[in-house]
């Protein structure tokens, strides 16, 4: 494996991208996301998919400035009328991030893909990582859980008009803001719940900072329904994967399984998860809530150990 010095963040100590330190005294933050679709709309598919590329930029407390498209289209199957819906949701959420597309690569493939490569920028001496928790934090997450549940419903026909409708707003909404009020606050540990759910993400952090967490359910904010979905067996093979894995290192304790299943539901464009200060707490409550984050909520705490506890 190739280490640089100006290679701040690398698969030595994985995160939610990599950084790399110029000679300006700045460091680039790169990374990838792709996957097929999730929801009906190929516009809204784009949003989504672009939205969930630039979150990890956020989650590190820098700034998206260009990116490249990553396309594999079924070209004798679907028509190219669908793909340009798809690049312009995409375009729609870079223009919003001010974050440039510079080219991409496309491929004739059976099964469509759509994602972003993005590049950005930001301040080493302000960046988040998932390494600096420290015990008594408080840990703050920036957007409801279920979009996995609710994907998976929709491929099954069983989501409800509203559930779509909350899903995709939360999918396609930018993490911009809430790392921005995170970064103003002093906030130094981050990562964006996707793919490996909460208790996922959760672990990497406590994993990298040599801690362990307690969280209660209760304060977690849910999309709407989900726990319903749950009960009913609409539930995503990722989700399934997630909760085997998170029995490795949680204490779910009399948790229902409704709850245990939420709380690893695989989450596409999901909210920032933060380890805050308990003195710098209530400043960044508020100045999410200022921004219009969708969700300020203090689910649990940083404490010693190397597990995390659901009570």
């Amino acid at each position: 494996m190739t280490r640089h010095p100006n290679l701040l963040v690398g698969l030595d100590q994985p995160d939610d991208a990599g950084v790399y330190r110029l000679a300006s005294g700045a460091a680039l933050v790169q990374t990838v996301d792709f996957f097929t679709p999730i929801v009906d709309d190929p516009f809204d598919w784009g949003r989504i998919a672009a939205a969930n590329a630039l979150s990890d930029v956020y989650a590190m407390g820098g700034a998206p400035i260009t990116a490249l498209s990553i396309v594999g289209w079924p070209r004798e199957e679907l028509s190219l009328d669908l793909l340009a819906d798809v690049q312009r949701g995409g375009a729609a959420v870079l223009a919003e991030a001010e974050c440039t597309l510079v080219g991409g690569h496309s491929v004739d493939d059976r099964e469509p893909k759509y994602g972003l490569a993005v590049t950005g920028i930001v301040d080493p001496d302000a960046m988040m990582t998932n390494r600096s928790a420290r015990v008594g934090d408080r840990l703050v997450l920036t957007k409801p859980l279920g979009t996995g549940l609710i994907s998976t419903a929709i491929k099954r026909d069983r989501a409800t008009p509203e559930q779509i409708e909350a899903a995709v707003e939360m999918m396609v909404m930018l993490n911009r803001t809430a790392a921005g009020a995170a970064v103003a606050c002093g906030v130094r540990t981050a990562t964006d719940v996707t793919g490996f759910g909460l208790l996922g993400h959760l672990a990497e952090v406590i994993q990298a900072s040599s801690v362990g967490a307690r969280v209660d359910h209760r304060w977690v904010p849910l999309l709407p329904g989900v726990e319903d979905l749950a009960s009913d067996g609409v539930v995503p093979g990722g989700t399934t994967r997630n909760l085997a894995a998170a029995a490795e290192f949680t204490n779910f304790g009399d948790l229902a399984d409704v709850f245990q299943i939420v709380l690893a539901d695989a989450q596409t464009s999901g909210g920032l998860l933060l380890a805050v200060a308990p003195d710098r707490c209530d400043d960044l409550i508020a100045a999410l809530g200022d921004s219009g984050t969708p969700a300020a909520a203090v689910i649990g705490e940083i404490v010693e150990g190397s597990e995390i506890t659901v009570r």
